[in-house]
This record gives structure tokens, C-alpha cells and sequence, in this order.
């Protein structure tokens, strides 16, 4: 998009990650630079389709950077999935005289955006923002770090009470259908065992490896689970493993709160590199594309291929569970 008369649109979707205001703000300031108008379109989707959209610009997103949650607010919307939907949201893009929009969300919110492409023909851009860490097409996803760091200091502090009265602690992490969280905070966090969705979990194997350790002289344990692991999370696998071993697990679900709070500085230059490089994007003519970092390269790939696509856990970290775990 090179007509400066032309206005950049900005939207935030789907479940809210740290980082996404230093995204919005990235954006913003961007735009403007370029020359452009900005229109922030609140509740994500809903919102485009009910026109509640407020103009932005470098004095509205002051003071935002340090900020979790997004100014924006977000929703998930079923209604945009239909056709109609995506109509609707174009009249209104049309209307607001919008060349370019970019969507901060994560796989669910790509999916909308490329569904958009076929009713719109305006540039549209997307900026993976989730803690879950699942998509492709970048290393990682703003607000990942985040919640890792939120996760391992409610895992420290789980370990210092399990030591003391000697227990075998479960902890479940977010991530829905992705173990990245879980692997990441279990290996930063010295977890004995941790599970996810992706690796077939053998709870004969687990539970006897727990007893084994308990055997050595190690008095207590931390287990991570991540919420995708098993239909009814760490309840059914404490559970499980109460009847294998006979030690009586303490379950703590995390829940939400790693999706909250300020983001890390790492989360903070991610989003404000990410956000600009959609802009810049948006500028050169490029559509239904995500913007992603690749080691250390910035990148455009597909939106339909970045939401459809498994990303891959490290596997030298899986293997290394076991080891680290003696």
C-alpha cells in the first residue's frame, strides 16, 4: 500500500498476551511515520464488524509499552467466521478509507484474517501474539517469555513449600494443544517430570521413576503438566498417579494468571520490531502474510501456513527430561 491517503487499520484477537500494547504502540507510531492515518478497532473482530473503531495516534499509545493486556481489548468472535461477517468488515475497512490491517493475535485470529482476504482487497498483515507459543513461521511469540518467567516463579516458590513438607507437587501451565510453556519452565524449573501433549506420556514409566527417586533419598517432586496433556488436565493425572505410587499429589492449576502482568523486555522488543516490520509490510504491497523472527531475521510467511502448521518443541530439551531429572 503506497497511497498515504490510505489508512492503517489495527486490531488485537483472541486471547490476550503480554506485549501486545508494544505492538499496538509499534504500529502506531510506525504508520504515522510513513504518513498514514490509524484506526484501532476494538474487541478484535466484533468490533471491526460493529465499526466501533477510534482513531490513534503517537500520544495515544504513550505509556503503553510497559503495560499487559491490550488498550484494544479483544474478544473471540463466532459470528465473523461466516461470510457475512467478513463483508461486513470490509464495508466498513472500505468505508474508513482502510488500505492496511493489521491483526495481533494467534492461530484462531489468522484464520480470520485470511478468511478476510477473500472478502477485502486490502494488504492484511499479521502479528503472532500468544503465550502458547504455537505458531510457525518464528521462533517465538510475543507474549511467550512472559508467561514462561510468570509460570517459573510460581514454580520456585511451589518448590520451596514441596521440600519443606516433603511432597510430590503438580503443577499445570497454559498452552492449550502446545507443550512450550510446560517444557520450558519445567527444564528451567528443575521438574522431574514434564508432560505434554505432544510426547505420548507413559504414567507407568512416570510413576515409577517417582517412586524410584523417593527411593534415593529425593523427598519431594515437581511434576509439569501442560493443560493439553490430558482431557481433564492435572486432576485426571494426579489421579493416575496417586494410584501408582501411593504418594498423595498437591495440584496447583496456574490458570490465567500468566497471561497477565507486564511484559519482559524481551516480549517489549519482540512486539515493537514485529509491529513496525507489519507496517513496512503492509507498505510494500505484501498480503495474507504474518510477519515473524527467524534467528534473528525478520520474515513474512503465509497466514493460512503459519496458523495451520505444527511447531516442533526442541527435541535435545525432551530428551534431556530424564537426565536432568536423576
Amino acid at each position: 500500500m503506497t497511497d498515504k491517503t490510505k489508512a492503517v487499520a489495527v486490531l488485537t484477537s483472541g486471547g490476550d498476551a503480554p506485549g501486545m500494547n508494544a505492538a499496538i504502540r509499534s504500529v502506531v507510531r510506525m504508520a504515522t511515520h510513513g504518513g498514514y492515518r490509524v484506526i484501532g478497532f476494538q474487541r478484535g473482530y466484533d468490533g471491526l464488524m460493529a465499526d466501533d473503531g477510534i482513531e490513534l495516534e503517537p500520544r495515544s499509545v504513550s505509556n503503553i509499552l510497559q503495560r499487559g493486556g491490550t488498550i484494544l481489548k479483544t474478544a473471540r468472535s463466532i459470528e465473523f467466521q461466516a461470510d457475512k461477517g467478513c463483508a461486513q468488515a470490509a464495508q466498513v475497512l472500505d468505508a474508513h478509507g482502510v488500505g492496511g490491517l493489521v491483526v495481533i493475535g494467534g492461530d484462531g485470529s489468522f484464520r480470520g484474517a485470511h478468511a478476510l482476504g477473500r472478502a477485502w482487497t486490502g494488504a492484511i498483515v499479521g502479528v503472532p501474539a500468544t503465550i502458547d507459543n504455537d505458531i510457525s513461521g518464528t521462533d517465538e511469540t510475543i507474549g511467550f517469555d512472559t508467561a514462561l518467567n510468570t509460570a517459573l516463579e510460581a514454580i520456585d516458590r511451589l518448590r520451596d513449600t514441596a521440600s519443606a513438607h516433603e511432597r510430590l507437587f503438580l503443577v499445570e501451565v497454559m498452552g492449550r494443544h502446545s507443550g512450550f510453556i510446560a517444557l520450558a519452565v519445567g527444564t528451567a524449573g528443575g521438574a522431574e517430570e514434564i508432560l505434554v501433549p505432544e510426547v505420548d506420556t507413559d504414567l507407568d514409566a512416570c510413576a515409577a521413576r517417582l517412586v524410584a527417586a523417593r527411593e534415593k533419598g529425593k523427598t519431594m517432586s515437581i511434576v509439569v503438566c501442560a493443560e493439553g496433556e490430558n482431557q481433564s488436565g492435572a486432576f485426571a493425572v494426579a489421579r493416575e498417579l496417586e494410584q501408582r505410587t501411593g504418594f498423595v499429589p498437591t495440584v496447583t492449576v496456574l490458570g490465567h494468571i500468566q497471561r497477565g502482568g507486564r511484559p519482559s523486555a524481551r516480549d517489549r522488543i519482540l512486539a515493537t520490531k514485529l509491529g513496525a516490520f507489519a507496517v513496512t509490510a503492509i507498505q510494500r504491497g505484501s498480503t495474507d502474510v504474518m510477519v515473524g523472527d527467524v534467528r534473528g531475521e525478520l520474515v513474512l510467511s503465509s497466514l493460512e501456513k503459519s496458523a495451520a502448521d505444527k511447531k516442533g518443541l526442541d527435541p535435545f530439551l525432551l530428551e534431556l527430561i530424564q537426565v536432568l531429572a536423576q
